[in-house]
Parts: structure tokens; sequence; C-alpha cells
């Protein structure tokens, strides 16, 4: 099959910058993104300084192809319809209801996003799996393409993204893998191919990788949980160097230099955040609990028990400053965002260290270089809704909330500074103030 146009459907972190490279480099397909969302759409075609995703090196890459060969629209039905490539990069969130509520992959959006294409494709597709999301997907994705279509034939691929938020476009660019999953008929080794030579343009062949669909969709979860368990084990070990007496950074310095672990994830933090490392954990974890393997599932949830846990020891660290009481008292909160270089403050551990020194009566001074104003009362908002204690008294504790646009007004006139996210203006602020910091735990 000859692909002259690509629709993505779905334009956040993952469909925006994955298709801004293809598009550059395959300018013979024309490649756009489609969203429900108009006001998401409007900012993709809108000035590049308020794009909706923040990354470093994006605005100037989607300024060289926008228009060009990169388009963004909210007609989804027609961009459907011409295109002979179909990414589906919509959000997979955790079910908060039904059968796997907290832990199993909410698939509303991608069964949604399976009959839009079946209902309006009058041609055969390629239809790639690009959102996270369980083994065995595929098979569901194909029941609604194959009953919802009359006489259409639809390949269903996976090819999970690997990007690191804050290094996306030097990830897609310079992948360490790109991995495709297909299926083994004639028809489906075609597909793959076809998906594979688009991204033979710019990434060596030698990491274009090809399995079978369900090996390509447990490799991203199990991939982001050995990461997720990677940070968790540094974690625990920094609770038990302050209680000895050691240095964090040197067991984490001299950990690395064995060969057999190397030194990536393993620096200490407040605990991670992002879309996918808890979300992941969780879906793992129902997985082995469905197939009965119980001991397994326990074994991945323990990983985000260390996480919480570090999250509520570093808060427990700035009130027992103050002997236990910081009722009254204004605390700085240097970074909202869950990692450098990104605007998403989905799962951050700010947003739990925030919400517990509200809780305890303190007063918050925000500031984060690229997380908006809105987003972090929202943040808050969601905590404070599901507490029933503190919703009583919402609007007294929203009052406690300061948002500023410069470090300087939100280091001014307060009792203590914590840095959640590290950001480059924040280093060395130790040293440029008299007022108490905590750095990580």
């Amino acid at each position: 099959m000859q692909v002259k146009n690509i629709c993505c459907i779905g334009a956040g972190y993952v469909g925006g910058p994955t298709m801004a490279v293809i598009a550059l480099n395959c300018p013979n397909i024309n490649v756009t993104v489609v969203d429900a969302n108009p006001n998401k759409i409007k900012s993709w075609n809108g000035p590049l300084e308020n794009l909706p995703v923040y990354e470093p090196g994006l605005a100037e890459l989607v300024e060289k192809v926008r228009g060009k060969n990169l388009f963004f629209s909210d007609d989804i039905a027609g961009n459907i319809e011409k295109a002979e490539m179909i990414f589906m990069a919509v959000n997979t969130p955790t079910k908060k209801e039904g059968e796997g509520a907290g832990m199993a992959a909410d698939l509303r959006y991608i069964e949604a996003c399976a009959k839009d294409i079946a209902k309006y494709s009058k041609s055969d597709k390629i239809v790639i799996e690009k959102s996270t999301l369980p083994v065995r997907t595929a098979e569901r994705i194909k029941e609604i393409l194959d009953d919802k279509s009359n006489d259409i034939h639809f390949e269903v691929l996976s090819n999970p993204e690997f990007l690191a938020e804050g290094t996306a476009i030097q990830d897609l660019f310079k992948s360490d893998r790109v991995l495709i999953g297909g299926d083994s008929s004639e028809t489906g080794k075609k597909a793959t191919k076809t998906l594979a030579d688009i991204y033979s343009k710019w990434i060596p062949k030698e990491k274009i990788l090809t399995t079978n669909v369900w090996s390509s969709e447990l490799t991203k979860l199990a991939s982001n949980a050995m990461l997720a368990q990677r940070i968790s084990s540094i974690n625990s070990f920094s609770a038990l160097c302050e209680k000895t007496g050691a240095n964090i950074a040197e067991l984490s310095k001299a950990i690395g230099m064995d060969h057999r672990i190397g030194p990536h994830f393993l620096k200490t933090s407040v605990g991670f955040g992002g879309s996918c490392f808890q979300k992941d954990i969780l879906n793992l974890a129902y997985l082995c609990k469905y197939y009965d393997l119980n001991e397994v599932a326990e074994y991945w949830l323990q990983v985000l028990k260390i996480n919480d846990y570090q999250k509520r020891r570093f808060s427990e660290k700035i009130i027992n400053s103050f002997n236990g009481n910081i009722q009254g008292k204004t605390i700085t909160i240097l970074g909202w965002a869950f990692k450098p270089n990104t605007n998403d403050s989905r799962e951050s551990p700010a947003i739990y260290v925030g919400y517990d020194l509200l809780r305890a009566g303190a007063t918050l001074k925000i500031y984060d270089p690229m997380v908006k104003k809105n987003r972090i009362i929202e943040d808050l908002n969601n905590l404070i809704e599901q507490d029933l204690e503190i919703k009583s008294k919402k609007f007294e504790v929203i009052n406690r909330i300061k948002i500023y646009s410069k470090i300087e007004l939100a280091t001014n006139n307060t009792d203590a500074i914590s840095v959640v996210t590290e950001w480059d203006e924040f280093r060395n602020i130790r040293n440029k103030t008299k007022i108490p910091v905590f750095l990580k735990c």
C-alpha cells in the first residue's frame, strides 16, 4: 500500500510531536492530526509560543512543516476517509468505575476511536495503536472494525511510543528502538513493512524491531514498569541513607558504575510522576491478577507504594522542620511539572506534596516556568473534591494557594522553599537565600 495521507487521532503529548517528526522526514506524505477538542486544535494552529504541548525543539519543528505537509484539524470524518494509515494516540487513563476500577486501563476512547474509523472508512486502512494499551487490545480493536464496517480490510499494528517528556523530540529523531507489532499473515507483514519503511527514512533499520502484536503491546508496559522500579528502588535507599548517615549521591554513583546495572534512573527524587508509570504499573498489576498471578501483581504494586511513601516523606520532612505545625506558615513550591522541560503535570509529586501542606494548614506560593495557573488550581482541586473534610472548607483552602509568574515573587516573604521539579533555574537556590530550602528526599 502506498501511503499518501496519514491521519493521527489525538493531538496530545504523543500525537503532536510524533506526527511533526514524521512530516519533516516524509515530505511526500500529508500528515493530519485530528482531535475532538476544537480548542486544542486551535492552539496547535495558533502562535508557536502557545502550543498545547511544550517540548524543547517542538515549536521550531512545527514551524518548519505546519501548513506544508503537517495539518491540525477537527474534521475527524474527512481525514479518516482520505487516509491510508491511521494512528490512534488518544488517552487511556485508569478506569474510575466498573470492573478493574483503580487499576485497569479505560479503553473507552480507544473503542470510540475504532468506531469512528470503521464508520468513516471507505477503503482499506492500516490502523496503528500508538497509545499505551493492555496486551491483546488489538483483538478488541479488530472486532470493532470488522463489526462496524462493510467489506473493508483493516490491518491493526502495535507501535508503542517510548518517549520521555522533556526529551521527546530528541527521542523521536534518535530512538533506542522503534517497535512494530503485526500479524504473521501476508497482509500483516506488508502492513508492518509499510510502517517500517516510513520510519527507515530517518531511523537505522537495525533499530526497527518487528514482533507479534501481543509482544509489542506488553513491551510498553514492561519497559515503564522496569524504569519505575529503578526509581522506587533508589528512593527506598534514600530513606535508609538518612537513618544511617550514608550519602545517597555517593551510593547512586557507586551502584551505577556496575556495568550490569548502569547509572540511568538511579537519581533520587520526590517520586516519579507523569501519565505513564503509575497508570502502566496499575494496568500491569491488573493483568497479572486477571491471570491469577497474584504474587507478581503484588510485587509491582510495591513499586507504587514506595513512590507514595517517598512523596509523603518529603511533605513530612517540611512539616517536621516546624515542629510538626505549619498552620499559618507560607511554603514556596518551586516546580509543578512532573519533570523539567515539560508542561505536563499529570501525577506530578508536586500535587501531592502541595496538597499535604495545604491540608496541614500552610499557605502555598507556587512557581513553575511552563505550567499554567489554571492547570495548577485544577490539579489541587481534583484532590480537594475527593476529601470530604477539606471539601467542606474548599473556598478557604483555595484562597491559600498563590501562583506566581516569576521566581522572585514566589520566594519572597516565605517561611520555606521546597524544590520539587529540578528546572535549571532552581539550581543553587540554597546559595541565593537564607530561607530553609528542601530539596529531594
